[in-house]
């Protein structure tokens, strides 16, 4: 509740227009997190286990049409290489190598789009914490110059806690945007290494 007390002091002070770009870049922050997690976890990652079973069993029984018109059916990254991978596997390696090439071309900005933003963010925010910082407790040593000597201590203590409230503000926003980035940043890496293993894997099974 004292967390909640300061912060709302904050939006009051002289640094509150501070306060209110902070909480913009708060909810930029939510929105960008929440797109990237329903890409990464849901659109690219979801049904991909089960879409290697079903291929594996339809490769060991020589049924690659079966297989090809499978994977066209999901619209994963894994899905689109494994079918480049079957549609050319009669081509030879090279033709192989260029479709699947193409497929990491195409997907790879896709998975890693806007992961950065997320970390520029968390430094925003907190610069920006930082300067409605200083800009408040710059007006709160001219408020208090011309204050009574016997009150400016006081004042000079209250206004300083209040004008801090922009720094812990920043930092609020900063520490999940940090924490969200390094987990999509690694679901990410994450999709791209499975996307290279099994494609790899199914080359060489199809060359055999």
């Amino acid at each position: 509740m004292q967390l909640i007390h300061f912060l709302l002091l904050g939006f009051q002070s002289s640094a509150g227009l501070i306060m209110w770009v902070i909480l913009l870049s708060l909810f930029c922050m939510i929105a960008l997190a929440a797109e990237r997690a329903y890409y990464l976890y849901i659109k690219c990652d979801s049904g991909n286990r089960s879409l290697l079973n079903v291929i594996s069993k339809y490769l060991k029984t020589g049924e690659y049409e079966k297989a090809i018109k499978h994977a066209s059916g999901s619209n994963t990254p894994l899905a689109k290489g494994i079918t480049a991978v079957l549609v050319n596997r009669t081509k030879g390696p090279k033709a192989i190598k260029k479709a699947v090439d193409e497929v990491f071309l195409t997907e790879g900005p896709k998975i890693k789009r806007n992961v950065h933003y997320l970390n520029m963010l968390a430094n925003l925010a907190t610069l920006i914490g930082l300067t409605g910082t200083i800009f408040g407790t710059m007006e709160c040593f001219d408020a208090i110059a011309n204050a009574p000597a016997a009150q400016r201590a006081q004042q000079l203590a209250s206004g300083i806690s209040v004008t801090m409230s922009a720094t812990l503000f920043g930092l609020f926003v900063a520490v999940p945007s940090v924490l969200t980035h390094a987990i999509l940043s690694g679901q990410a890496d994450k999709i791209v290494e499975d996307l290279d293993e099994k494609t790899t894997k199914l080359i060489n099974a199809v060359e055999e």
